[in-house]
């Protein structure tokens, strides 16, 4: 075992070797913690109580239902697309690495760029919702506790959401072992949950409460004012963000054991079990949330899902299973953190973000990359601040971490397909399916991005105006500034992924490509992918 083990390494190195790249994190991450981050950052429930406000008003149950199974198929698209990128190139700087690798060479350079921006703001906006939805989550449990008499204000919930960000920081910078073995955890809590909630919710709702099928599957509940078609492809963004972030898999590539398989299986496993659970959770609470979708919304707990839980649990039940939502919730704060911070060290190591000579910095200590944990970080606490612009404002961060995500997501795939390259696939390969899934997976993912854009309701004024764009094409605008800066632009200095290994000798080369062709499985005689 230990020298299966061995060899394994022996040929993952090889690999990030042939890649460009030498081995700087310790390989710590067993295939099943590889899918647990990726399952812990969806983390379904405390993810679906903190976007539910989108499909309650934009569909009610029907959409939340239905709209869940389509989207997810949808997204399973995306998910296969990137894996099968994941599998023939398993690197920390994942999709800008491989816009650059499979672009023209006219426009690899900038695509990268905006790729790797859009990557990095993606998710740690990622960080700040799911912080934010924490954050929310405790000040609903306060609520209920309470017996309904408090409710939060802005700076409060800012106060929390600061002291959890923080708190991740701290767990982020323990060492790779520590953190791998967590993800055992976060999937044995998550899924418990899931159980108990999909099971216990129906046994517990008292009968006024219970809605029977015609309701539950068929009733549309649209009190946004958009027209009903429209209002269903809005509330696609409850398991848009839920069953999101799912490129964290990717950006600890270089810490997974047999990344080239286990990456790409836990990309689609994870979104495949996200979809099937979800999709359940969804059926519990259309059953069992009542008719009455307003009180839902407008319930002085502050959380339509706490409000259900608290008609049929009751106070003590709602507080015992509350506390359990609020853990898992903090426990995808900190793998998204985690994987955020990967990404940052990844595109830090390439020279591209400001200050990368600190941020490409690995702790001697710890040896994870202390410094871009705590960048992130703060410029979470930045993104928070947004709260005390209204509560639109900080909803645009939730549709951020997706939009932002979904353009890093959808350039290196259309990349692929679009210019002339020698793309070789690894392990995982969907065969004469890959041009057809990538094609539904862009094409939703381009239908998102615009939907995303556009305000929650028809009529609207600066209170209620969707601040997504405005972020989101600030900071885009501001990149592209910075690449085109006469003299000290990324357009002069910037060529992509920069190897920081020695090129091998022609000798050495073959000696890894048999080793990593021997005990990968991939033919990597003909990868175009590499600095």
């Amino acid at each position: 075992m230990e020298s299966q083990q061995h060899a394994i390494a022996k040929a993952d190195e090889a690999l990030l070797a042939e890649l460009g790249y030498k081995q700087e994190f310790k390989r710590a991450f067993t295939p099943l913690e590889v899918f647990g981050i990726a399952f812990s950052i969806i983390g379904l429930l405390p993810s679906i109580a903190s976007v539910l406000f989108y499909a309650v008003p934009n569909g009610g149950s029907a959409s939340m239902v239905w709209g869940w199974a389509v989207a997810s198929l949808f997204i399973l698209c995306v998910g296969m697309s990137m894996a099968e990128l994941a599998s023939a190139a398993p690197t920390s700087g994942g999709l800008y690495f491989w816009t650059h690798s499979l672009s023209s060479p006219r426009c690899r350079n900038l695509l990268a760029w905006i790729v790797g921006y859009s990557n990095t703001i993606g998710t740690i906006a990622s960080v700040a919702s799911i912080d934010w939805g924490c954050a929310v989550q405790i000040m609903a449990a306060v609520s209920i506790g309470s017996g309904q008499t408090f409710t939060a204000t802005s700076a409060q919930t800012f106060g929390v959401y600061v002291a959890i960000v923080l708190s991740h920081a701290v767990i982020c910078c323990l060492g790779t072992a520590v953190l791998a073995r967590l993800q055992t955890v976060y999937v044995v809590l998550n899924v418990g949950l899931c159980l108990a909630v999909i099971i216990g919710l129906p046994a517990a709702t008292p009968k006024e409460k219970m809605n029977n099928a015609s309701y539950a599957l068929g009733n549309f509940t649209n009190l946004n004012g958009w027209v009903d078609g429209y209002a269903f492809i809005l509330s696609f963004l409850a398991p848009s963000w839920t069953i999101g972030s799912f490129d964290s898999s990717v950006h600890i590539s270089e810490e997974s054991s047999n990344a080239a398989t286990a990456v790409p299986w836990a990309i689609v496993s994870a979104i495949g079990i996200a979809g099937i659970l979800g999709w359940a959770i969804n059926v519990s609470l259309a059953f069992c949330m009542g008719t009455d979708v307003n009180s839902l919304l407008n319930s002085p707990i502050g959380q339509p899902m706490a409000q259900i839980f608290f008609n049929s649990f009751g106070q003590k039940g709602t507080l015992a299973l509350w506390s359990i939502v609020v853990l898992v919730q903090y426990m995808m704060g900190s793998s998204m953190v985690l994987a955020s911070s990967r990404q940052t060290f990844a595109f830090s190591r390439d020279g591209a973000l400001p200050f990368s000579s600190w941020l490409y910095r690995m702790n001697s200590f710890t040896k994870t990359p202390v410094n871009t944990v705590w960048f992130v970080a703060a410029i979470s606490i930045i993104l928070g601040l947004l709260s005390f612009a209204g509560p639109q404002a900080i909803n645009a961060i939730f549709s951020l971490s997706v939009t932002a995500l979904y353009i890093a997501y959808a350039i290196p795939v259309v990349a692929r397909f679009a210019f002339k390259n020698n793309f070789k696939p690894g392990p995982f390969n969907l065969g004469i399916f890959s041009f057809p899934v990538a094609v539904i997976a862009v094409s939703y993912m381009f239908i998102m991005d615009i939907v995303f854009f556009f305000p929650t309701m028809p009529q609207t004024g600066v209170a209620n105006m969707n601040y997504t764009v405005v972020v989101l094409g600030g900071i885009l605008i501001l990149s592209i500034l910075w690449y085109y800066c006469p003299v000290y632009g990324g357009v002069h200095w910037f060529t992509g992924p920069v190897s920081n290994i020695e090129k091998p000798s022609e000798e050495g080369a073959s000696s890894i490509r048999g080793s990593v062709e021997k005990n990968v499985g991939v033919d990597i005689g003909e990868l175009s992918v590499g600095p």
